[in-house]
């Protein structure tokens, strides 16, 4: 069954709509105990309950990602459409690098999960021709940090590739290696699916898990909104003695 651009694929966007319900719900947490209204047994930077969580969020994510280059491949979408949505995540990149400039001024992100897929869209649209050798090369992107470390590579203008020997002091870090290899998987994914079992990506959902299409077509904007809104709404229930 041959696809065009009017298709709507609501199953892709209500399992992109689960990351960033999943996603939000993390952040949250993290907010209150930043702020000192939460104190987990365990730290959200290096135990594994949290370090877990976030892989798999993350992971999500970028599958996702790769699922969606995979839809615009195969509807044709041209380049001059996706410069313009690149433009919107790269610009959303920078603001966050602002704000946690703002919040967190010693370890702001600087090379997060929208500079990481800001960059990786990239190689994810001029690598979806070779279909079936996205695979191998996806999983040589997931070895690849393994394999090759370097301590020049630690300093900020080369971290963002991966091949660090440490994880640089940062709110949030998801280098080009090893998550390429995520995203690369989610376009062979997709190009599978479209080809051999459209139907799981572009068939009806149930009606009560329609809000969740709506939502994951609205992703970028709910990731930029939800942290000030948590943020803000933590401070101001302080101000007024909520709590």
């Amino acid at each position: 069954m041959t696809g065009t651009a009017r298709d709507r694929f609501d199953r892709l966007d209500a399992l992109r709509a689960v990351a960033i319900l999943w996603m939000a719900l993390f952040h949250f947490l993290f907010d209150l105990n930043h702020f000192g209204y939460l104190q987990p047994r365990q730290s959200f930077h290096h135990d594994l309950p949290w370090v877990a969580q976030r892989t798999v969020i993350v992971s999500l994510f970028l599958f996702c990602a790769g699922l969606g280059v995979a839809v615009a491949q195969a509807q044709g979408q041209g380049w001059a459409r996706f410069w313009r949505r690149w433009a919107q995540v790269a610009g959303c990149a920078v603001l966050v690098s602002i704000g946690s400039s703002l919040m967190f001024p010693r370890s702001f992100i600087f090379f997060g999960v929208l500079h990481g897929i800001a960059v990786m869209l990239i190689v994810a649209r001029l690598a979806a021709p070779l279909r079936a050798w996205l695979w191998p090369l996806g999983a040589v992107a997931l070895a690849l940090p393994w394999l090759l470390q370097f301590e020049a590579f630690n300093a900020r203008p080369l971290a963002w590739t991966g091949l660090i020997t440490r994880k640089p002091v940062t709110e949030d870090f998801v280098p080009v290696l090893p998550w390429l290899g995520v995203m690369l998987w989610g376009v062979a994914a997709g190009q599978w699916l479209l080809a051999h079992r459209r139907g799981l990506l572009a068939g009806p959902l149930a009606a009560p898990l329609r809000p969740l299409a709506v939502l994951g077509r609205w992703s970028l904007s709910f990731y930029m909104l939800h942290q000030p809104v948590f943020i803000g709404g933590i401070l101001a229930g302080r101000a007024l003695g909520w709590w």
